[in-house]
């Protein structure tokens, strides 16, 4: 890593925390517009990929010799239907009140591209969420406001001190990036 520059095209302030934590050299790009529509039929746990892809894409012109493009997408999927982010706070409630008291698939997928190469992957967790009161949600949703969250929650916020019972899989997917899988990754580049 010596050599590289990574670049991470994310406009996720939780995504830029975690990998600022590996210590490797890091640039951050907001504001890439790519289109995160999904065909009609893709199967839920290829969304992910799919869209981290897309955005590689549409960052590809930030590419220089020595660097690496780091882009990720996360869902939530619940019953195979994948949840995205709310568009206001009655739809991050409805969202809440679906996950209470049941477990969900977290799944970030994750795009690394140089000059020569590129390298896609997924990560899947299990969350499982304990039963929330209507008025425990309305709490999350008004202080904390997750309308930047798919599923309408971070797991590294109030909600999830009080609700996860347990993680099957990385807590760092969770919060949006399986940090240990794009460090591996990252040195095989």
């Amino acid at each position: 890593m010596k050599d590289k520059k990574v670049i991470l095209a994310s406009a996720s302030p939780r995504r830029r925390m975690l990998m600022e934590g590996l210590d490797i050299p890091l640039e951050i790009v907001t504001g890439i517009d790519a289109d995160e529509s999904v065909p009609p039929g893709m199967e839920a746990e290829e969304i992910p990929v799919y869209l981290a892809r897309r955005k590689a894409e549409a960052a590809r012109h930030l590419m220089k010799d020595d660097t690496i493009l780091l882009t990720a997408d996360t869902i939530v999927v619940l019953d195979g239907e994948m949840i995205g982010k709310p568009e206001d706070e009655e739809d991050a409630r409805r969202m809440l009140r679906r996950l209470s008291g049941r477990d969900h698939r977290v799944i970030t997928g994750v795009c690394l591209r140089s000059k020569e190469k590129e390298k896609c992957f997924s990560t899947e967790s299990k969350v499982y969420f304990g039963e929330l009161t209507d008025e425990e949600i309305a709490y999350y949703v008004r202080t904390y406001r997750p309308f930047d969250k798919a599923g309408s929650y971070g797991i590294q916020e109030w909600i999830g001190y009080v609700s996860v019972e347990r993680i099957e899989g990385s807590f760092y997917n969770v919060m949006g990036l399986p940090v240990h899988q794009v460090y591996r990754c990252l040195k095989e580049f």
